[in-house]
């Protein structure tokens, strides 16, 4: 028996035969061509072909995976189109009279070193897209078909990395497991493997002679075993056969309360980030959306989303949560959230965000979206929430920018709900003036991903300091109490929206704390129940 450990992404076990993941080496050649416009055009039906495939991979995962976590593809398919690689590609053929399929290498090879060397970890991150499009060109243009097939049997996929279009791929009836010697824990094919329910692994010195052998991945443990001996498997089926029933008995637990044992009751909503993942929420019986991020109809759009266009994204999910409440998010553009059409200036640190200060300085925008949230309001009951808030002042001049936006529809006659506003508690700033802040707003809610980052000096996106990335932090859990204690004394009602929250290692703290709400991704709804079912709400009953 062979033991190695990793970084494990998914908990769970997976037991079954190792297909070891090489990708086609792609050996490209330098032709010299004398028909330039048939080169093109080569390139320019290849090009049509690699969009009509990634929108087929979009819609894939959308069903898979949830409108949110598919929208890489929608980005790899404009970066197919994008006017700078297209360009590139175009001008190599043309000057040095070559063939498509080197020049597409050559722009790719160009663009991805450049990305690589940029200190911004957004930009670092397209390196790997830049890649992925460019070998999925070469490979139109070679004839070669993308993907791989992965047999007949159920399999657990070892390999140097994962790109999500390849990830997507492969037909997750016989995917067992992924084990990855590069990516990180914020890496999309990592988020995917989670969506999937997917036991996974990152940082594991691969071998390829692991080919075929029989191998269990312990996503407890992060410990992966090639060839294991009697007793090892003997557990991790015991192990794995526990999971199962757990999983069965999570499914009794639909339409029961979010109660604790000394009758406590916590609001359990769901994280979404458009109006397709709405069907995992009910799928889930979540009672609420705790988070819809409304960013991404602006990261789906070649430009501003029109009013009419968002209220209909708005009051649809609205509409299918049949009086449910739904906090939408307003904006939050900006670090890893970029859209071209915006303009935004070049920062060195985008990490620090835009979000609410972008809309504060474009109020067209924001009025346009509060619009439509407002009208979507008669047909469901919606919530506002506001991100990135570190000031009184500014929520201020949020309250009279809705006022003002109000007092328009009414001129219209224009009917609108009575809704709830409140704002992200995701800076240290807004923690240390919660009490304060807690007298302008309805309620909180708390971003950790971006309050532990921001707190302890750390971009959650940078792998080499993923070791030192610690949510669990006492400062992090201080600020957590102290949000829920000042919101309580001025009341608010407080919830947690990051990932946190889903932590179950944390769950009864929270409840401790005194949370009224966490909002999950949706597969975690059951589970957090579970939890809460099973806890007192109170330390010494």
């Amino acid at each position: 028996m062979e033991k190695v450990t990793g970084k494990s992404i998914f908990k769970g076990i997976a037991i079954g035969k190792i297909l070891f993941y090489k990708k086609g080496e792609q050996s490209v050649k330098r032709i010299r061509i004398e028909d330039t416009k048939t080169e093109i055009k080569r390139y320019e039906d290849a090009k049509e072909k690699a969009v009509e495939q990634l929108n087929e991979l979009y819609k894939k995962a959308v069903k898979e995976v949830g409108e949110m976590n598919a929208a890489v593809f929608e980005v790899h398919a404009m970066m197919v189109q994008d006017g700078d690689y297209v360009d590139s590609v175009l001008n190599i053929i043309e000057t040095q009279q070559v063939n498509a399929e080197y020049a597409v290498a050559i722009t790719g090879d160009n663009l991805s070193e450049m990305f690589s060397a940029m200190d911004d970890d957004y930009f670092k991150a397209r390196a790997a897209d830049v890649k992925d499009i460019s070998e999925r060109l070469v490979n139109i243009l070679s004839g070669k078909e993308s993907g791989k097939n992965l047999g007949d049997d159920p399999i657990i996929i070892v390999a140097d990395d994962l790109a999500p279009s390849e990830t997507v791929q492969m037909d997750k009836e016989k995917l067992l497991a992924f084990v990855t010697e590069h990516g990180s824990s914020n890496s999309h094919t990592a988020i995917l493997a989670r969506t999937m329910n997917i036991p996974a692994l990152i940082g594991v010195n691969i071998r390829e002679e692991w080919d075929g052998k029989l191998a269990v991945v312990d996503g407890y443990s992060g410990t992966f075993y090639i060839e294991p001996d009697g007793q090892t498997l003997s557990q991790m089926e015991k192990q794995q056969k526990e999971d199962l029933e757990a999983k069965e008995l999570l499914q009794k637990l639909k339409g029961e309360e979010d109660i604790t044992l000394d009758g406590r009751k916590i609001k359990l909503y769901a994280n979404i980030g458009g109006v397709k993942d709405v069907t995992g929420v009910l799928a889930n019986d979540a009672a609420g959306i705790g988070l819809f991020r409304s960013e991404f109809l602006y990261l789906e759009s070649d430009d501003y989303p029109s009013e009419e266009s968002q209220f209909q994204a708005y009051k649809t999910v609205a509409e299918n949560m049949a009086g449910k409440k739904v906090i939408v998010r307003t904006l939050d553009i900006g670090a890893d959230k970029q859209a071209d059409y915006f303009n935004l200036d070049h920062e060195e640190n985008p990490a620090m965000g835009c979000a609410i200060r972008i809309c504060l300085e474009r109020t067209d925008i924001f009025k346009t979206q509060l619009r439509a949230l407002l009208r979507a309001s008669a047909f469901g009951n919606i919530a506002i929430m506001y991100p990135m808030i570190i000031s009184v002042d500014e929520v201020r001049k949020i309250k009279e920018i809705v006022k003002s936006v109000k007092e328009e529809l009414d001129v219209n006659g224009v009917p609108y709900g009575d809704i709830e506003q409140g704002i992200m508690i995701e800076t240290p700033a807004a923690v240390m003036i919660s009490d304060l802040l807690a007298e302008e707003v309805d309620f909180f809610s708390i971003g950790t991903n971006d309050l532990t980052q921001y707190t302890l000096a750390i971009d959650r996106q940078n792998m080499k300091l993923d070791n030192i990335y610690d949510s669990h932090h006492p400062a992090i859990l201080r600020m957590i109490q102290m949000t829920i204690e000042n919101g309580h004394k001025h009341g608010c009602w407080v919830g947690i929206c990051g990932e946190l929250g889903a932590d179950p290692t944390l769950t009864q703290t929270f409840v401790e704390m005194g949370i009224d709400e966490l909002s999950v991704s949706p597969t975690f709804v059951l589970p957090i129940r579970k939890i809460i079912r099973e806890i007192k709400a109170r330390k010494n009953d």
